[in-house]
């Protein structure tokens, strides 16, 4: 019955057909952002039939300067929410946001490390206190407008996340889902394979406000997107002077600050060299910028540790996967070697460019979301 219950509804020119019978309307609380994935996702699950409430949260706290002012994107919530007719509440997670996400973004930077606040966001918050707040409220599931699909194994017994058949895949940013958030969360975007065009014309052909609205930025809670303006502003961070330095700590020249240099960078150092050269490595311990020639910004292993397995609970061996370390990045061949209990050594048959400390590496078996961690 659940697995019926879970199935997404076709979408044929644009149009919603058809809606699920469902016994005892379960509950579905959707998280709803004021942007198109979410709205649509409301919408198609009110015409499956379930008892659908939106929720928009509340995260980004008013006193950073420069931060976003979430209140155009409530409003544009509430607005899709009275237009599909469902109920809608805002429930305020914005110092947990704070704690879990934003400070957390900024410990990461200042130590050389490149966070994504997304996967902080979705642990923590989205799949985390949002998912509890609605088991609280007697809610049967949470839904998101993530592109990606979540089926149940038998033979495995275990609940498996698997990518979205779309270009808008994002299962990437879904590896720490628990067992137990699985089994009680719905993707219906995922669901009905939709790229982003189709989503956006179910909107349009049901009159929702937002169809047009422009996806999210990157950063959603620095409204310039200028990262270290917000970091020197709220965090008292300053652009401190060190040394360019090669592998063997030879001092190449002198930089303005870690925080303006990602791992891969070749431009914008404010030296010359006479050959190319590329960011290697960030060291915060003794501001230092590793610099590195033509090649050395490529890398055949890394390794992972805060690590979440979906279909085990750790692997019991080395295992072959195909693996991503970053979200826009292609699937490739590697072998995962278990370490210590919480970490792995990811080896890959090809060298890989501008492998980046406090980024995610995410494993797949095919379509299927094996785990993933922070690279260390």
């Amino acid at each position: 019955m659940e697995l019926c219950e879970r199935a997404a509804e076709s979408v044929i020119g644009g149009a919603v057909k058809g809606s699920l019978k469902i016994m005892d309307r379960k509950k579905v609380m959707v998280g709803m952002s004021g942007g198109v994935d979410s709205s649509v996702a409301a919408l198609l699950l009110k015409n499956q039939g379930y008892d659908v409430t939106g929720v928009t949260l509340k995260l980004k706290p008013a006193k950073y300067v420069g931060a976003y002012d979430s209140q155009d994107d409530i409003n544009d919530a509430k607005m899709v929410a009275d237009k599909i007719g469902i109920s809608y509440d805002v429930v305020d997670f914005s110092d947990l946001f704070e704690k879990k996400v934003i400070e957390s973004f900024a410990k990461s930077y200042c130590s050389g490390h490149t966070p994504n606040p997304c996967v902080l966001c979705n642990k923590f918050i989205k799949f985390g206190a949002m998912f509890d707040y609605a088991k609280r409220n007697g809610f049967d599931y949470i839904a998101t407008g993530h592109y990606a699909t979540v089926r149940y194994d038998a033979a495995r017994d275990r609940w498996l996340l698997r990518q979205a058949n779309s270009g808008k895949d994002q299962s990437y940013m879904l590896y720490n889902l628990t067992q137990n958030q699985l089994a009680h969360t719905l993707f219906p975007l995922g669901d009905g394979n939709f790229e982003k065009d189709q989503t956006r014309k179910i909107a349009e052909d049901f009159g929702l406000p937002i169809a047009k609205k422009p996806d999210s930025q990157e950063i959603c809670f620095i409204k310039s997107g200028n990262y270290i303006d917000f970091l020197e502003k709220n965090f008292n961070v300053t652009k401190r002077e060190g040394n360019f330095v090669d592998k063997s700590g030879n001092v190449l020249g002198r930089h303005n600050g870690i925080l303006n240099y990602t791992v891969g960078q070749r431009k914008g150092f404010g030296v010359t060299f006479g050959k190319p050269m590329y960011v290697i490595d960030i060291n915060a311990a003794d501001n230092t910028v590793v610099l590195g020639e033509d090649g050395e910004q490529y890398s055949n292993e890394l390794v992972a540790t805060d690590l979440n397995f979906i279909p085990f609970d750790f692997p019991g061996s080395e295992m072959a996967v195909t693996a991503k370390i970053r979200y826009q990045s292609k699937p490739e061949r590697a072998r995962i070697v278990p370490l210590d209990p919480d970490k792995v050594k990811v080896v890959f048959e090809k060298p890989q460019r501008a492998v980046t400390k406090g980024q995610s590496v995410v494993f797949y078996d095919g379509d299927i979301v094996v785990g993933g961690g922070i690279i260390s």
